[in-house]
């Protein structure tokens, strides 16, 4: 039995004494255990805390004095003196070593900065965020004008090489007038000379091969007789499909996909014949070893938006034919080139380069509007977009903006190697609400879906350099995120893509070029797969 007596004897068991410092003693404890508790929480929770060795030491000894306090209220009616003896050295250590860190700390905490540096910090931060957002958004201007220079230079170019072109070609035309029709009264003088004969008739070859060539050059400067009417662009893209298939060859196949509801085009259906078959031809050269040719119709509209991404452009309703093939494709050096009159990549004898030239000026002369897309090594897609033969009744063209567009608030990653092309599709989509996240190719696309960052959909582009496409993406980006959602974009139509190989049926592709509206919907159509 302990020689100890209770504390309470001490306060002579009087009631008010006794339960005054029981209740007391029990009510800091309490208040102890409570701080320490908060202590650790606050922590627990923020792992980024400075100094949290200290914190998590601190919440300890605060629970240690706590436990003193109960001890005291045991001992006013148990001697428990040597318990508490105990807690109270492994108190006093714990305090000196507290004490110890907090005199090692001081240093430190004294060049911490104080609430007025770090809001000097912060504005000086803003500043230089606000400083350079204004930079960036200056280089995005500066880009833009400058891609809009280059197109205005580009047909600045084109229209005086056109009226050069047809300034020869004009004057070439009155040459051979002259001499088409001598050497048809020199014919009928030597027609009793067969060795005269021969020659008149290879000097009317030649002049006939000279007219020819003074037709295309006339119509790529937009000078041709023209004579729009109402046409039928399926019945005509059919019938062009049938002549095409004896001329191709069976090493190249042929695939038609019209639109029902395409609507006939104020064309002259002669030059457009003409022009589908060109196109045809070329596509023919690309793809020595055979291919796919596709031929899609298409109503589409031109919106401002596009207007003023392309300044030629009319906005207003088309029809567009688009003539895609599965060929070598054409460097990016060489898209501006494509339509220069006697611009080839042909070897010598194999093509005059007048083509495209004719293409270019007979699409252009009949206000309608051309675009080309190619990837070398996988194909290339001409676009031509004819005016709708219904375009004076829709006149009124109402302005594409975002009212009663789907809106959305999930975060989209937007993969896309044109950096022009890349800026204003996030402009686009920040402006239906969505957070946005862009990388011009597939690794930094992979770095930013292997982060932790939110990320609700996969917007892109199916080819794009760097050794992995955009479905190899997408396939791998869906093994890191299985319920990632993924939407295609690419210059070639749906068509072309699909059935050449390069997406699987079903897939969700937005073709460009495309309108704020076909944005909105095709992200959230994707979005709610």
């Amino acid at each position: 039995m302990s020689m100890l007596t209770p504390h309470g004897e001490c306060l002579l068991w009087l009631p008010e004494l006794i339960w005054v410092n029981a209740i007391s003693d029990v009510l800091i404890s309490i208040a102890f255990f409570t701080i320490a508790f908060v202590l650790g929480f606050i922590v627990y929770r923020r792992r980024d805390f400075q100094f949290s060795y200290i914190f998590w030491a601190f919440a300890l000894w605060v629970s240690v004095c706590g436990m003193t306090r109960l001890i005291e209220v045991l001992t006013i009616w148990i001697p428990a003196y040597t318990l508490e003896a105990a807690t109270k050295g492994f108190l006093a250590f714990m305090s000196v070593g507290i004490a110890a860190a907090l005199m090692l700390m001081l240093p430190r905490v004294l060049t911490m900065p104080s609430r007025a540096q770090l809001r000097t910090a912060y504005a000086q931060l803003e500043e230089e965020t606000r400083q350079r957002r204004s930079a960036e958004a200056m280089v995005r201007r500066f880009q833009e004008i400058e891609a809009t220079e280059a197109q205005v230079r580009q047909a600045q170019k084109m229209e005086a090489i056109g009226q050069l072109t047809g300034g020869v070609a004009h004057d070439f035309n009155n040459i051979l007038t002259v001499i088409t029709g001598t050497i048809e009264i020199l014919a009928d003088a030597v027609k009793d000379r067969p060795q005269l004969v021969q020659i008149t008739s290879l000097i009317n070859s030649a002049a006939a091969r000279g007219a020819d060539l003074t037709k295309h050059l006339l119509a790529f400067a937009r000078r041709q007789p023209l004579q729009p009417r109402s046409v039928d662009i399926n019945g005509m893209v059919v019938d062009t499909a049938r002549l095409l298939r004896r001329t191709l060859g069976e090493q190249i196949e042929i695939e038609s996909m019209l639109a029902h509801d395409s609507a006939p085009a104020m064309i002259d259906p002669s030059q457009l014949s003409t022009a589908i078959l060109n196109l045809a031809l070329n596509a023919r050269d690309a793809m020595p070893e055979g291919g796919k040719l596709t031929l899609e119709t298409k109503n589409v509209l031109l919106d401002s938006a596009y207007a003023r991404m392309n300044p030629e452009v009319i906005p207003g309703n088309y029809v567009m034919i688009a003539v895609s093939d599965t060929g070598e494709g054409i460097p990016a050096n060489l898209l501006d080139k494509v339509f220069e009159p006697f611009f080839t990549t042909k070897d010598v004898g194999k093509g005059v380069g007048l083509g495209l030239s004719m293409v270019y000026g007979f699409v252009k002369q009949s206000n309608g509007h051309i675009k080309i897309y190619s990837e070398p090594g996988h194909g290339t897609s001409v676009k031509l977009y004819l005016p709708q033969a219904t375009a004076d009744a829709d006149a009124l063209l109402s302005e594409t903006n975002t009212v009663g567009m789907e809106r959305g608030d999930e975060s989209i990653l937007i993969v896309e190697d044109d950096s022009l092309v890349r800026e204003y599709v996030v402009a686009q989509i920040k402006r239906l609400g969505y957070t946005t996240l862009a990388a011009s190719k597939a690794d930094e696309a992979l770095a930013l879906i292997d982060s932790p960052v939110r990320i609700d959909l996969l917007f892109t582009d199916i080819i794009m350099p760097g050794g992995m496409n955009g479905r190899q993406l997408a396939i791998e980006a869906l093994k890191r995120r299985p319920t990632l959602k993924v939407l295609y974009t690419s210059g070639y139509t749906e068509n072309a893509i699909v059935h050449h190989g390069r997406l699987d049926a079903g897939v969700l592709l937005l073709t460009k070029p495309y309108q704020s509206a076909d944005l909105a919907r095709m992200i959230r159509t994707a979005l709610n797969s």
